[in-house]
């Protein structure tokens, strides 16, 4: 495959490289370093990645920030750059959200971080099913006739979600979401059920968030050993061990690195190659806080799985299974005590 054979995001004419570069871990909330965070930037680039991917919330904007540093001087043209939108970027309830009124400002302090004129892809963050779809297309709508935004796409949708949003940009007039980043790993696999099948049949591109399950397929962690990571404080349900279901990702990840050894690939390779195996996927997004966890990464693009390796990985991990519900990254409010009892 390699990095240079680009792929479409869905239908459109996007062509993006098979691995995007995820920018979380530059700041505050990874790697404090900006120098080398650029670096890393620049590195991945080199390689051949076109894809990068922030949104405003990582590190109150620092990664923008650095992503915007990394592609002055001559870069911004060649990279097709994404960013996203919602979680709280201040006090007060109209500093966060898909209201009109917050995507209106939220892009132009994006747009102002990341040293731009335009952003290729903008994407909410997450759903808000007490703002209407439609309040949400529109603002958006605006924002690509206004030439600010190329496309726009959405993250950690359900299936239902991602058609009602589809029809109403139909049915008003709006433009449509072109992408979904859903969260997707072996051992976060409940997206197969619904939302991949239903990306294919929209003609969405896919772009899963954290194929390394935060760190879990990353070979670190294995029996005997207590998971540890700058998300581990933020996300204590994905990684507490005296759970059962982190118990089990832990038996898991065990015989998943037994697999990889056996294949004479790295678990990260293996693991990223899965989900570049699944047609509906365009590109997965890659999360590293050093260079050496960026190398390590990479070489994954030129990996294929046998049939035999996919077999035993749904053997391992059954097809369309979440091992622990915390890593599919939204909890709809339907599930609320208050709006389950009358």
């Amino acid at each position: 495959m390699g990095l240079e054979q680009t792929r479409p995001v869905g239908r459109t004419g996007l062509q993006v490289s098979p691995l995007c570069l995820g920018t979380m871990m530059f700041g505050a909330w990874g790697n404090p370093d900006q120098a080398e965070s650029i670096e890393i930037i620049h590195r991945a680039l080199s390689a051949g990645v076109n894809f990068i991917d922030t949104a405003d919330v990582y590190s109150a904007g620092e990664s923008e920030e650095i992503v915007g540093k990394a592609l002055a001087g001559g870069r911004r043209d060649d990279v097709v750059l994404a960013t996203k939108f919602h979680a709280p970027m201040g006090e007060g309830p109209s500093r966060r959200g898909n209201s009109r009124r917050w995507i209106i400002s939220a892009v132009e302090d994006s747009l102002r971080r990341l040293g731009t004129d335009w952003i290729d892809l903008y994407q909410v963050h997450r759903p808000e099913p007490e703002t209407d779809v439609d309040e949400t297309l529109g603002a958006l709508s605006d924002l690509i006739h206004a030439g600010k935004v190329r496309y726009i796409g959405t993250s950690t949708f359900q299936a239902s979600q991602i058609v009602e949003a589809q029809w109403t940009a139909e049915r008003r007039g709006r433009e449509r979401f072109v992408s979904e980043q859903p969260p997707y790993s072996i051992l976060a696999r409940g997206v197969e059920r619904e939302v991949l099948p239903t990306c294919q049949r929209y003609g969405i591109g896919v772009m899963p968030w954290s194929p390394l399950a935060g760190g879990w397929l990353s070979g670190r962690y294995r029996k005997g050993g207590q998971p540890t990571s700058t998300r581990s404080e933020r996300l204590p349900k994905r990684y507490d061990l005296t759970l059962p279901e982190n118990r089990r990702k832990l038996e898991l990840t065990d015989a998943l690195g037994s697999l990889a050894d056996d294949a004479e690939l790295s678990l990260i390779e293996m693991s990223i190659a899965f989900l570049l195996e699944h047609p509906a996927v365009t590109a997965p997004i890659i999360g590293p806080r050093t260079m050496e966890q960026l190398e390590s990464q990479l070489s994954a693009a030129e990996v294929r799985l046998s049939t035999d390796v996919l077999d035993r990985i749904d053997e391992i991990v059954a097809p369309g299974e979440t091992v622990n519900a915390a890593d599919e990254g939204w909890v709809p409010p339907s599930l609320s005590a208050e709006n389950r009892r009358r």
